[in-house]
């Protein structure tokens, strides 16, 4: 059995390329070859092993974008423990049912999230940049010499990461570290991944998207990335522009390419060294598409989501006009179907449920066997997205199979949001719908029946909400009606929302 289990990334490439840079953290201006990463990870596991935690234990991130998730995130690999990357835009109330659902051994969090931290656990490590002697560093370096790292296989659990629940509460999607190796596969080859890659890393790395779009797969290439704390349109240009920097790869949901856009850096911004710049998450709108395009940078877009690790699809560049709000197609590892209400292929054009196969797919959901069940049928996952294929075996995502909608590439489910209106003792009844929205793409429209002689006004709503909710789940704007329309079941009838208050009976972006 070998000391260093196979899909150890970086131990590989510190082996073979120990002074070659594997993260620039930029807030920091810190950098880590793969040397310093591997020597870390391994301080890192053995601290953790000193507090006790082993195979199969959770451990919390609770932390803005920085080196320190990769050093978990390989750390626990080496452990055989799994990780936890936690959404920072919650609520506390939210984190707690996370915590409580994953019983994490250990918490680490930035100290700009102390006072949460506090709220959630007691067993807790704090990373502070701005002093060397801080809680994780003293942990690092005072740590024994490390173990034999646990020999591990491909359907072993490398995290669990939360979801919206469309019953209200979150699930935890468990990942794989096969999950992981395939879509370093899948996604590594279109999007020409290799060694000399330098990606600039701007979405959340507690997200799917932030972490494994592409910064994942590049370290598991040998290349480079470059993390951002946070997303700053006039930063990222600046960076991209930077010869010194040499980015060669980016990836985004569509509304910080439409910031960067819209930045005054834009057009003397130099373009010319990325070779990729991919978008996901949401879809991407033409005069998006066009104005990088115009550029010389056409965008590559694809969809995925967390249970698929998450590529499923891509558009190769070359087809980002001709296919515009296409999908792509399925990727090398994985398999399609879009199929009818009875389980049946629907021909070419015809609209039906995405249904997806492969290696890349979630093995289920952290302690939920029904939901894990009813999400699958014969090995097939069901999306909940509707879709469709033209003659040439593109895809389109026409349709929400459920009632979710998309906030500035986050997915929110309208039942999680309504059980917190529930919450608020004036309401009798509430509905929540996507609006179309120029900055994020859709937003929340909260839809609600006062009780008899309740004076609730939006301030009130929104009030609660954000006390409760993450800030992108809180609804923009409240109405207040007399009745909410419903079939005969009592289902609320969301279509006929969208048609009084958007003017359609579809979803705000479809």
């Amino acid at each position: 059995m070998p000391t260093i289990p196979y899909y150890d990334w970086i131990a590989h490439h510190a082996g073979r390329r120990p002074a070659r840079l594997a993260i620039h953290d930029l807030q920091t201006a810190r950098k880590f070859t793969y040397a310093d990463l591997h020597a870390r990870t391994d301080r890192l596991a053995a601290a953790l092993t000193a507090r006790g935690i082993g195979k199969g234990d959770r451990v919390a991130l609770l932390a803005p974008n920085c080196a320190e998730y990769f050093e978990l995130q390989f750390a626990c690999g080496r452990l055989g423990a799994i990780m936890l990357p936690l959404n920072w835009r919650l609520a506390v109330p939210e984190l707690q049912y996370i915590l409580s659902d994953s019983t994490p051994s250990l918490l680490i969090y930035d100290k700009s999230f102390a006072d949460q931290a506090h709220q959630l656990s007691t067993r807790l490590l704090e990373i502070d940049h701005e002093r060397p002697d801080s809680a994780y560093e003293r942990a690092l370096a005072t740590a024994p010499p490390p173990s034999p790292a646990v020999a591990l296989g491909h359907d072993d659990i490398a995290m669990v990461m939360y979801t919206s629940g469309t019953t209200g509460h979150p699930k935890g999607a468990i990942i794989t570290h096969g999950m992981n190796f395939w879509n370093c596969v899948n996604l590594g080859i279109p999007a020409m991944i290799t060694p000399e890659t330098v990606q600039l890393v701007i979405l959340p790395l507690f997200h799917t998207g932030g972490l494994n779009c592409y910064a994942n797969p590049v370290l598991h290439a040998g290349g480079a990335i470059l993390v951002m704390r946070t997303f700053d349109p006039g930063a990222a240009l600046d960076c991209i522009s930077d010869p010194a920097l040499g980015i060669t790869h980016f990836f985004g949901v569509p509304a910080p390419y439409q910031f960067m856009m819209q930045h005054p850096k834009f057009q003397g911004a130099d373009l010319s060294r990325l070779r990729i710049a991919g978008v996901g998450g949401a879809p991407c709108a033409l005069a998006i598409l066009e104005g990088w395009s115009a550029r010389g940078v056409p965008l590559v877009q694809g969809w995925g989501m967390t249970e698929t690790s998450p590529a499923g699809t891509m558009l190769d560049a070359a087809d980002a006009i001709r296919k515009v709000g296409s999908a792509g197609k399925a990727l090398m590892h994985t398999a399609i179907r879009i199929v009818d209400d009875e389980g049946n292929d629907v021909p070419a054009g015809g609209i039906g449920e995405l249904l997806i196969k492969g290696p890349n797919v979630t093995p289920g959901y952290w302690n939920k066997p029904e939901a894990t069940a009813k999400a699958f049928t014969d090995g097939w996952l069901h999306t909940g997205d509707a879709a469709r294929q033209d003659e040439e075996g593109f895809v389109y995502i026409v349709d929400r199979w459920k009632d979710m909608y998309i906030s500035g590439g986050e997915n929110v489910y309208p039942a999680e949001v309504e059980n917190v209106l529930f919450q608020i003792p004036g309401v009798a009844d509430a509905a929540i719908i996507g609006v179309p929205d120029e900055r994020w793409g859709e937003v929340g429209l909260a839809i609600i029946v006062r009780k008899s002689g309740e004076m609730l006004e939006e301030g009130d709503v929104i009030r609660h909400c954000l006390g409760n909710l993450a800030k992108f789940k809180v609804p923009q704007s409240v109405v207040f009606v007399d009745v909410l329309p419903r079939n005969a079941t009592g289902k609320v009838l969301k279509r006929e929302l969208r048609v009084q208050f958007v003017g359609s009976d579809k979803p705000a972006i479809s």
